[in-house]
């Protein structure tokens, strides 16, 4: 299965394969569990990421899941997700493509989306300490929770800033939910993102985190 951005004409199955670009494929260092890639397309510069497991599983089959059909394969569910969520506005990088191939009973994906210019993962970025900041990673997790969509891997490396602007990635395994539905799947979002703040965020200290957090919180609350 291969899926395909109309927008992007000339993109093949090999785009979604890091060993085909060679040395023009340059691994992304945060998140990822090394299964992710910049390369420079001659359509713009994009990331290629492969699925993996983590965890205890990965070492019967790291890279395998049970094949169920084409649309319900990681690669497919995901693209069409972050399409949907493109098409509304709402700031995550522009979809590329998709690609699944099937191995008997297993298969493997992978995805191809753009990359954001000049964007860094949160715990990189220079104005770490602007409370400004903060109050915008509220506001902006807020419109992707009214717009229903509960990010099950909401962590820092997962929320990037670029000139300013606050973008969400990384919709494996993400899904959207009716808006009114409850405020559980919010704040286990919130939640996910409190931990990895705690835990990523290491180089400001735990008072002064705290008050960022509040920030955001205050943000995202009113």
């Amino acid at each position: 299965m291969l899926i395909t951005n109309p927008a992007c004409p000339g993109v093949s199955g090999n785009w979604l394969d890091p060993d085909w670009w060679g040395s023009q494929a340059r691994p992304v260092s945060a998140g990822g569990r090394g299964s992710a890639w910049f390369v420079d397309t001659g359509q713009g510069e994009m990331v290629l990421r492969q699925y993996r497991r983590g965890g205890l599983i990965a070492r019967l089959s790291e890279r395998r899941y049970v094949f169920t059909g084409w649309q319900r394969t990681r690669s497919y569910r995901e693209y069409q997700l972050l399409r949907r969520l493109y098409d509304q506005g709402l700031p995550v990088p522009e979809p590329i493509a998709a690609r699944a191939k099937r191995y008997g009973l297993f298969y493997e994906a992978a995805i191809l989306i753009r990359r954001i210019p000049g964007a860094v993962p949160l715990p990189e970025v220079d104005n770490l300490q602007d409370e400004g900041l903060w109050r915008e990673v509220g506001r902006t997790i807020r419109r992707f929770h009214d717009a229903g969509l509960d990010h099950v891997d909401l962590n820092c490396d997962n929320v990037l800033v670029a000139g300013g602007e606050v973008y969400l990635i990384d919709f494996d395994r993400c899904r959207l939910r009716l808006a009114d539905s409850g405020g559980s799947w919010r704040n286990r979002n919130l939640d996910r993102l409190h931990r990895s703040v705690a835990k990523r965020i290491t180089q400001v200290t735990s008072p002064r985190r705290t008050a960022l957090w509040q920030s955001l919180a205050n943000e995202y609350h009113g």
